[in-house]
């Protein structure tokens, strides 16, 4: 008997509700046990006792199959996981609305009564460490004179005074480290204390933080949160 024959025997053996029920599976990309069961029964009762086929192709295909229905399970696993993990980034970003961040940037907004909260990324020790404080006009308005420091995070708090002392009003202040060193003063990078006003969430899932002063900035962009 040849395969295509008993190919045909298969399909012809099955009933109305074993095709239905073998389409269902069909649709959604699974093979399940009922099924491959009554196809390899029905395959072993259509076969010639004096000449029986191989089946290694069958076998084969099934695998191969079996292998494609895995990689597809295995898609549909982890695009949960990064759903789960997006929905996760969203709550967690959402908890920062209205609450104080630290983010890269030289410019941060002084709210009535406030404090800014910074850090200076310093490379290296330096024997005279200041930070210089502008205002919106690009007028110096107080100097923290800090010393020396060996090298990593210097963390400093602005009480929003001016160097006689005065309290300065609202607004936004731009911030300058400068560090000496045998080369002459470099300018350092540093990280602001700013306000998270709301969270946009991107068609791709990105999230990104709409910070007071400073403008959208992504969440993994977060150096402390205070």
């Amino acid at each position: 008997m040849t395969d295509s024959v008993v190919s045909t025997g298969l399909l012809a053996d099955l009933s109305i509700q074993d095709k239905m029920q073998a389409q269902g599976r069909t649709k959604s990309n699974e093979l399940g046990q009922d099924a491959f069961l009554k196809l390899m029964i029905t395959q072993m009762n259509n076969q010639n006792p004096l000449d029986p086929q191989t089946n290694s192709e069958f076998v084969a295909q099934l695998a191969q199959f079996s292998s494609v229905e895995g990689l597809d399970k295995l898609n549909t696993t982890v695009t949960d996981m990064n759903q789960g993990f997006q929905s996760s980034q969203a709550l967690q970003a959402s908890s920062l609305v209205g609450r104080s961040v630290k983010v890269p940037a030289e410019q941060a907004y002084l709210a009535t009564g406030s404090y800014i909260a910074g850090t200076i990324n310093l490379p290296y020790s330096t024997a005279d460490l200041s930070m210089n404080i502008y205002n919106s006009a690009n007028q110096l308005v107080g100097r923290e004179l800090l010393g020396a420091h060996e090298g990593g995070d210097v963390t400093f708090v602005w009480d929003a005074k001016d160097n006689d002392g005065n309290t300065l009003a609202a607004g936004q202040y731009r911030f300058e480290a400068i560090a000496t060193t045998s080369e002459g003063p470099q300018q350092l990078t540093t990280d602001l204390s700013a306000n998270v006003d709301s969270v946009t969430v991107g068609g791709n899932g990105t999230l990104t933080l709409n910070v007071a002063g400073v403008g959208p900035m992504s969440l993994s962009s977060v150096s402390e949160i205070l």
